[in-house]
């Protein structure tokens, strides 16, 4: 059963249940006698397009680099910090519109008559259905069963709710939009409609206007003041809208029109386009972990987790994470909307935490490591649309800040593709490869799709982020080429002196996404014909300090080996070869890998893995250095400590890239693919003994079948997209198969090895 379950209403954002579509979201809370509806449109953002760069970066940039060359660390980032950053320092913020509030009481709320208890409910139960994307509440009170349907339909561009009873005229209601904080105008337009107008804060807003729409059938209704009042109905349609002015000229039109197009439709139409509509995203990829009993299934999801926590197995349970992580990435990234935020698009906030942006130092690319496995390879369009957004002001930054030629970007970007530097704060402020790691989703999209008008039309983004790297990078005193001024994000370092730093010449992160980035621009440029571009690729790639370990054994994060303010530290950048990237593999790197192991082991040892998604990094890493029993362990702690009751990521507070993170890892724990190459149960716990997945996308555009029971394989099936040779490894042994026309199917048994 793929549902999230729970027997009492949500008392708090973070145990209701969201649903979206992409652009429109809602947090549904499930009351009885007062309900919620916490509402999200992904371009409500405060401010407006500015060019925050300092004038007085370019100017002192080689003093900057002096210093650090010099291992100056506190002089050069005193000066950074008033020459590099940003002026303002911050850019926008992702808010919330507001909400839409219902109270079930007779009259009207506030006219002195108390709501009705709610100690005579029975049966009461609130179910997100995964597999529909749909909300359902039911409950009884006295001789009347209630029943509620929600869903965020995307061909429609509305959040719909249907409201019904077992009984004829038993509801009645009022309801209102608010919103904290803000202040937004809310009032009647006809009989029929309300309409909240309202904007962020800053010069120049980004407008919006919600409105909602009631059809009832049955009782009386009108619209009096800001408030729909509805007495004695048998059902009730509720139509709620948001447009804003980032997306239309006149959004009040624009969401009246959505209002008008669906109002006149019957409900089992509407909710048949809108499973049809999700279940082409969400039926591509299917995954069990063994039967689970009915006990589990039907049990609380807070109850679950509960369990969890005191050593109670639950193997259905971590399948249904796998789904939730699958299920929000739908929710929140379809094609033509904005990316996934820190927040997904789910924000109860004005001023949310992190102002709900896209932080690009791993956030905001960990929230789309499941897209291409999981086959929702457009939904990682919208990741694709923001990177090219950012393109004229990342040219602007790398003219101005550091006079360079290509694009670059820093820590944080918002909904207008900001790209000057983020904060005051110098761990992660001084940090230009943002955009050079967004790239790197252009390479995995075409790894996993061969799609080669994609590769057509990405391959100029690619070159043009190369070239502001050919600029940039400067040779070290060790004749290699480094970024200088830099950071290992969001870390700082003890030097030999005893002095502390956070800038420096060179991170190893740097080094490794760069040498991705050049050797898959490379191949690109193979396939397209451009040879030279592709040896000069190479070229730079040869010149990058390699990864290397310390005397202890462990990679170093910075190209001397420091000590750490913070063994425990949330970020653990240097090990990017090993997951994100390819670099580093059990099969061509051993050495590093026991390198990985004992860096790992020491941020453990020192507190690591403390927040939801450096939990779900740990997880990935160790999937891929096949050690099953510490992945299974760091995913079952990523959901013991950092899941809240709705299986949102707790950061803490919540944060959705633990979500997706851990939908990775999952897949990482059972399939793998590489250069060339696919492992099969890499990372198998012997907690998931059997189990089955279905749809599975791989490097080189594979898609997989797998059937596995006795901890052992038993059937795989791949389908390919091009002819060609890849290499199957399952435990040590391995085979070559050659396939030799697109779509040719292979079925393999344990037999075959």
């Amino acid at each position: 059963m793929k549902s999230l379950i729970e027997y009492v209403p949500a008392s708090r954002w973070e145990e209701a249940f969201p649903l979206g579509n992409g652009a429109l979201g809602a947090m549904v809370y499930g009351g009885i006698t007062r309900e919620v509806f916490d509402l999200n449109e992904e371009t409500v953002w405060n401010g407006s397009p500015r060019n925050r760069i300092n004038p007085d970066a370019l100017s002192h940039l080689p003093e900057i680099r002096r210093l650090l060359r010099e291992v100056k660390p506190e002089e050069a980032e005193e000066l950074a910090l008033y020459t590099l950053a940003g002026t303002p320092d911050n850019e926008n913020s992702y808010q919330t519109p507001g909400n839409f509030r219902l109270n079930f009481a007779p009259g009207f709320p506030g006219n002195g008559i108390p709501l009705p208890e709610e100690s005579d409910v029975r049966d009461y139960k609130r179910v997100l259905d995964l597999e529909r994307a749909i909300m359902e509440v039911s409950y009884s009170r006295g001789d009347v069963s209630y029943r509620r349907e929600h869903l965020v339909s995307s061909p429609a561009g509305l959040f719909i709710t249907r409201l019904s009873a077992g009984k004829r005229g038993a509801l009645s209601l009022a309801g209102r939009f608010s919103r904290k904080d803000y202040i937004a105008a809310s009032r009647r337009r006809g009989e029929d409609t309300l309409v909240m107008t309202g904007s962020g804060q800053g010069q120049d807003p980004v407008r919006f206007v919600c409105a909602a729409r009631a059809v009832v059938q049955g009782g009386s209704f009108r619209c009096l003041g800001d408030h729909m009042v509805i007495k004695g109905a048998d059902e009730i349609l509720l139509f709620m809208g948001c447009v804003t002015s980032f997306r239309s000229v006149d959004p009040e039109e624009a969401v009246l029109g959505l209002l008008d197009r669906a109002a006149g439709r019957r409900w089992e139409d509407l909710r048949e386009e809108h499973t049809g509509d999700y279940r082409r995203y969400f039926d591509r990829v299917d995954l069990t972990l063994g039967e689970t009993g009915e006990r589990e299934n039907l049990a609380a999801t807070s109850e679950r987790l509960k369990r969890l926590r005191e050593g109670i197995a639950d193997r259905g349970l971590f399948a249904l994470y796998f789904h939730f992580g699958r299920y929000l990435l739908i929710s929140s990234s379809r094609p033509g909307t904005l990316p996934a935020n820190l927040q997904g698009i789910w924000n109860p906030h004005s001023q949310p935490p992190w102002g709900s942006k896209y932080t690009i130092n791993i956030n905001t690319q960990m929230n789309y490591w499941p897209a291409e496995m999981c086959g929702l390879g457009d939904c990682h369009a919208p990741l694709f649309d923001l990177l090219e957004r950012m393109i004229p002001r990342g040219r602007t930054v790398a003219r101005e800040m550091y006079g360079c030629r290509g694009f670059a970007a820093h820590h944080n970007t918002d909904i207008w593709g900001d790209c000057a530097p983020q904060d005051h704060w110098m761990p992660a402020t001084f940090w230009c490869l943002g955009a050079a790691w967004l790239c790197l989703h252009f390479l995995e999209h075409y790894r996993h799709s061969r799609d080669g008008e994609f590769l057509k039309r990405s391959y100029p983004v690619l070159k043009e982020s190369i070239l502001f790297f050919e600029d940039f990078l400067t040779e070290n005193g060790r004749g290699f080429l480094v970024t200088s001024p830099t950071v290992s994000p969001e870390n700082t370092y003890i030097g030999k002196s005893g002095r502390r730093g956070r800038m420096c010449e060179g991170s190893a992160m740097d080094s490794q996404i760069l040498r991705e980035l050049f050797l898959g621009t490379a191949e690109w440029a193979d396939i397209l014909g451009e040879e030279e571009a592709g040896e000069r690729y190479r070229a730079l790639e040869k010149r990058l300090p390699p990864i290397a370990m310390g005397r202890d054994g462990r990679i170093l994060e910075w190209l001397e080996e420091y000590g750490e303010e913070e063994p425990g530290h949330r970020h653990i950048s240097h090990l990017f070869a090993l997951y994100p990237g390819l670099q580093i593999t059990p099969e061509t790197t051993p050495e590093l890998c026991e390198g990985a192991v004992r860096t790992l082991n020491r941020r453990l040892e020192g507190g690591g893995g403390h927040t939801g998604w450096s939990r779900a990094w740990i997880l990935n890493f160790q999937a891929r250095l096949r050690r099953g029993k510490e992945a299974f362990e760091n995913l079952t702690t990523l959901l013991t400590h950092s899941t809240l009751p709705n299986l949102f990521c707790d950061h803490p507070p919540f944060q959705i890239d633990g979500n997706f993170g851990g939908t990775a890892g999952i897949g990482e724990m059972l399939l793998q693919s590489g250069k060339g190459t696919i492992t099969l149960l890499p990372a198998l716990p012997g907690a998931w003994p059997e189990g089955s997945l279905r749809g599975f996308r791989l490097r080189g555009g594979f898609r997989a079948d797998l059937d596995w029971s006795g901890g052992e394989l038993r059937r795989l099936r791949l389908i390919c997209a091009e002819p060609g040779e890849v290499t199957l490894r399952y435990g040590t042994k391995r085979i070559t198969p050659a396939f030799t026309y697109p779509g040719e199917e292979l079925i393999l048994s344990p037999e075959d090895f």
